[in-house]
């Protein structure tokens, strides 16, 4: 029998994970919109109230999926900031580059940012999940490479970084000009903050 608290299954994999796997192939196949969630948890192999026990909803469900895909992205965004080290402002452009050359080509992210009215919203109108993590970690980055910044300087940079990113995202146009735009405005605020 499945347990939630991070018990595994017979297969060893955790109930949640088999969950955020199941919905993953029903965004990425275009039939989120028509699942329900009996439909979900039984392709997880569980029952519909350990899905509402662990997820609480459908959009908390398909939140759960979009942060962890995202957090996948932004380890590999960590990673090629610091492979930058000196230079915040343009390697805030190279993570926006990457972020939209994901958000065309990864299947998960493309369906969220094309898909259904149940889908975008995730990155629009209740986004407030997936950006406060997007937003810790872009300040956190910021935080350490800029070390003379005010807080509030480094905050300002990062939300303005993810929020054009999230807009080019969504009204996509050249992922490299995005990019240099991007640079320019980080690196004017915080020079502004020096």
């Amino acid at each position: 029998m499945d347990t939630v608290n991070g018990h595994r299954s017979a297969e060893g994999i955790p109930v949640r994970e088999r969950l955020m796997d199941a919905a993953y192939a029903e965004v990425v196949s275009g039939d989120w919109a028509d699942r329900r969630m009996v439909d979900i948890a039984s392709v997880a192999r569980v029952s519909r109230q350990t899905l509402y026990n662990v997820f609480g909803s459908k959009e908390g469900l398909l939140q759960a999926v979009v942060v962890r895909e995202v957090n996948a992205l932004l380890d590999r965004v960590v990673r090629l900031l610091d492979e930058e080290g000196e230079d915040p402002p343009h390697a805030v452009s190279r993570a926006t580059r990457l972020v939209l050359l994901s958000a065309r080509d990864n299947p998960l992210l493309h369906a969220v940012v094309t898909g259904d009215h149940e889908l975008l919203p995730v990155l629009t109108t209740r986004s407030e999940p997936l950006l406060d993590v997007l937003g810790e970690r872009i300040t956190a980055l910021l935080s350490e490479r800029c070390p003379e910044m005010a807080a509030s300087e480094v905050e300002a940079a990062a939300d303005v970084a993810l929020r054009l990113t999230v807009s080019y995202s969504l009204q996509p146009i050249d992922p490299d000009e995005a990019a240099r735009r991007v640079e320019t405005v980080v690196h004017g605020i915080l020079m502004v903050g020096r």
